[in-house]
């Protein structure tokens, strides 16, 4: 593997390597995107068209405002006595949270029964939501657990595709997980380790693999699943945790890099571009199960938009505007619902309280 021009994070995973030797991905990954120093999470600034990536929430004020739509009926439906806690993990720019709220305020009496609560360890992420978010009274965490008790509604949008990841490759003698090397030239380089799959992992899996396929574990994502199932069991509520992904495991190679909108290799541009890997939700889904919640779906993104009557919110939003306005948000509603576009790659999980399937889970 041939590296660009060195990052200083890039030099800083070398010594590391040199040191004590080749890193689990997991450990690449955490480095490369919350490092203090110089971490992609820590100091950029990745969403929309001047950033890495774009997220649905920038791509239009629809996605937000059905799922502020899709909260306040769970508010409705479940009863929740205040005060209820809005959450929202991984909160980007606070742009979703601004578009939730806005409808949310349509509602006064819930909004004075909110208290809003944005996990985020970004100190500039944190600063630009501060910023957009003004008009608001909100609290931040580094974490779940600092959130006080009570009923919860949460979100989390491409938060799981971010989390740590590690990977086993099938060889002759079993499982291996691979990690990140130096080569001859100390470059770094992808090689296999000492680490194996546990039986036990090799069972929950339940899959039928070949030499050389690979396997991807994130024990981050599930102890997130786990908390969040926890606390709504015992608290009630629920969440929405929406991201690209699978609804199954399955075997595949799905770690990536972006930068400027374009997949660049995972190992360049360290603290530069952003590393993610498609989400597994069969493993989000047991997770929040064995805590005790009730797990709805995956569905896709573009069923569950739908049901929320995207459509019919676009057909609003583009009354009396130009015929360019609505063009764009034809294409906003492509964007987001389109089999080819996210509609299908991006899946929505609920986890609740309650046994009863949530509009559009019941369909």
């Amino acid at each position: 593997m041939t590296n660009s021009a060195s990052t200083p994070l890039q030099e800083k995973i070398r010594k590391r390597i040199a040191d004590h030797g080749p890193m689990t991905i997991a450990e690449y990954m955490g480095l490369c995107l919350s490092d203090p120093e110089h971490g992609y999470y820590m100091r950029q600034q990745p969403f929309g068209a001047k950033g890495d990536f774009t997220t649905a929430p920038e791509v239009s004020q629809l996605f937000g405002e059905l799922i502020g739509a899709w909260l306040l009926h769970q508010w409705l439906s479940q009863d929740l006595k205040g005060p209820v806690h809005l959450v929202e993990m991984g909160p980007g720019r606070g742009t979703l949270m601004k578009d939730i709220l806005r409808v949310i305020s349509l509602r006064p009496q819930m909004l004075a029964n909110l208290q809003i609560h944005l996990v985020e360890t970004s100190p500039s992420l944190r600063k630009a939501q501060r910023k957009l978010l003004k008009a608001y009274t909100i609290k931040w965490h580094d974490t779940l657990e600092t959130i006080p008790d009570g009923p919860v509604l949460l979100v989390a949008n491409e938060l799981f595709d971010a989390l740590p990841i590690h990977q086993y490759q099938l060889t002759e003698t079993g499982w291996c997980e691979r990690c990140v090397g130096l080569n001859e030239e100390n470059n770094l380089t992808f090689g296999l380790g000492s680490g194996t799959l546990s039986p036990a992992d090799i069972a929950k899996a339940n899959l039928r693999a070949k030499i050389g396929d690979t396997l991807e574990l994130s024990p981050a994502s599930s102890v997130i699943a786990t908390q969040i199932g926890h606390r709504i069991k015992t608290q009630g509520g629920a969440a929405l945790l929406i991201d690209y992904g699978y609804a199954k495991t399955a075997t595949g190679d799905t770690f990536q890099a972006l930068k400027k909108h374009e997949y660049v290799s995972t190992l360049e541009h360290c603290g530069e571009a952003d590393l993610t890997a498609h989400v597994n939700f069969q493993a989000l889904a047991n997770a929040a199960s064995a805590a005790g919640a009730h797990v709805h779906g995956p569905v896709s993104q573009c069923e569950f938009l739908l049901g929320l009557g995207l459509l019919e919110r676009a057909g609003q939003l583009g009354a009396g505007k130009s015929a360019l306005d609505q063009d764009q948000i034809r294409k906003d509603v492509e964007r987001l619902a389109a089999d080819d576009q996210m509609g299908t790659l991006f899946k929505v999980l609920c986890i609740s309280s309650s046994t009863q399937k949530p509009i559009p889970f019941s369909s």
